[in-house]
């Protein structure tokens, strides 16, 4: 049986790792976000970060094979 990693697990992780590199930008002081006032680029790219981070990280996401081997015994499980 093959095993896939999903199309939600690989769009969670790229906006996660997008808003890593915001975040790492904004801190080395280059503004990606054209705020004039900075306190609220800083507000702004570190709650990206965190709802990015919440969002990426929420569901179950298996890059392994064990991980993926797994998955697919939970659905047989479960009758999915």
């Amino acid at each position: 049986m093959e095993h896939k990693i999903t199309a939600g697990t690989i769009a969670r992780t790229i906006v996660l790792l997008l808003a890593l590199v915001n975040q790492c930008l904004s801190m080395a002081g280059i503004q990606v976000i054209p705020i004039a006032d900075e306190d609220i680029n800083t507000l702004v790219t570190t709650l990206w970060t965190v709802c990015a981070s919440l969002a990426a990280w929420w569901k179950n996401n298996s890059f392994t094979r064990a991980a993926l081997d797994g998955d697919a015994l939970m659905r047989q499980e479960k009758g999915a």
